[in-house]
């Protein structure tokens, strides 16, 4: 069962967009780029569990561009490995100390990717390090496993193909984790827009975990759109990303993604005079990467099609 109703008119929207994109001289985005759109009655982020969060995701309606194609999120799915935090700590299995809430706000808010490091090693129950002996090697790998075999546990198609099992890397991965890769770097993270709306939805609404725990979340995911702070604060993940293209007074919660092959960005926007909306956008290649002004653009140009009146 799907997240949201698809709209018509909505694909039609996608699909004269991403051609308008293209026509600006981005040959070949169409293959290189996937878009989830959710469109919502009323906001999702009142009271936790309340009714109106419930009727404004059943009253939902949607559109994707290639939202099931399964893509390198690069940073994005750090937003996997805070979900996941937070299930591991409402059963125990993780110890609730002040260095993991400290490495989850550095994994969010500033995309830390030592702080990711620490997180997933957590999660697992590994450590980056040499090559290992192959039979130590294979429990390695199957404690890897473990993000991945929570998702599946949660039942919902959109994850169906999710690969959330990488460290994030500055410089890449180097022994037991590059092997880990493989020799095509086959088993690189992956996400599909798709599946990135549906557990960033379930945040804003409470819908996963616990309503504690969602709170925390969409405390870390908050974005300003202040100019003076994005200013003091190059790596925003604001500038060149979603954010940017949303009106000046917007309320936004979002997760960025950017490496020299990837420019991604998943965000939750509530803005007055618009109907609420969720919009994931995954750019993949070179010139993708390279593309400053393309996802400000989709965000520009969505939001205009969110306006009421």
């Amino acid at each position: 069962m799907a997240f949201y109703s698809p709209s018509p008119a909505m694909e039609q929207i996608l699909a004269d967009l991403v051609r308008a994109l293209e026509l600006e001289g981005r040959a070949g985005l169409a293959q290189r780029l996937s878009i989830t759109w959710v469109r919502y009655p009323s906001a999702l982020t009142g009271s936790a569990g309340d009714p109106g969060s419930d009727a404004a995701v059943a009253a939902a309606l949607g559109a994707a561009w290639g939202g099931g194609r399964q893509r390198y999120p690069a940073s994005v799915v750090k937003l996997v490995y805070l979900i996941a935090t937070e299930a591991w700590l409402h059963d125990d299995l993780l110890e609730d100390r002040p260095e993991l809430r400290r490495a989850l706000g550095a994994m969010i808010r500033d995309s830390s990717n030592d702080a990711t490091g620490l997180v997933v090693d957590l999660l697992t129950g590994t450590t980056s390090g040499p090559q290992l002996p192959p039979a130590a090697m294979d429990c390695w790998v199957s404690q890897r496993q473990l993000v991945n075999q929570w998702l599946s546990g949660l039942g919902w198609p959109e994850l169906d193909g999710v690969n959330a099992c990488q460290k994030t890397w500055s410089d890449g991965p180097f022994g037991r984790e590059s092997e880990f890769y493989g020799p095509e770097r086959d088993n690189r993270n992956r996400l599909s827009t798709d599946a990135t709306a549906r557990l960033l939805q379930a945040v804003m609404v409470s819908a996963l975990v616990s309503p504690p725990a969602c709170a925390r979340m969409r405390g870390l995911l908050a974005r300003s759109l202040d100019p003076a702070q994005r200013a003091a604060d190059p790596e925003n993940q604001v500038d060149g990303f979603l954010g940017e293209g949303l009106p000046p007074a917007a309320r936004l919660w979002s997760k960025a993604g950017w490496m020299s092959q990837a420019r991604n960005d998943a965000a939750y926007v509530e803005a007055d005079g618009h109907s609420p909306f969720l919009l994931v956008a995954f750019g993949e290649g070179e010139a993708c990467a390279a593309d400053e002004s393309l996802l400000p653009e989709i965000a520009r140009q969505i939001s205009a099609a969110c306006r009421l009146g």
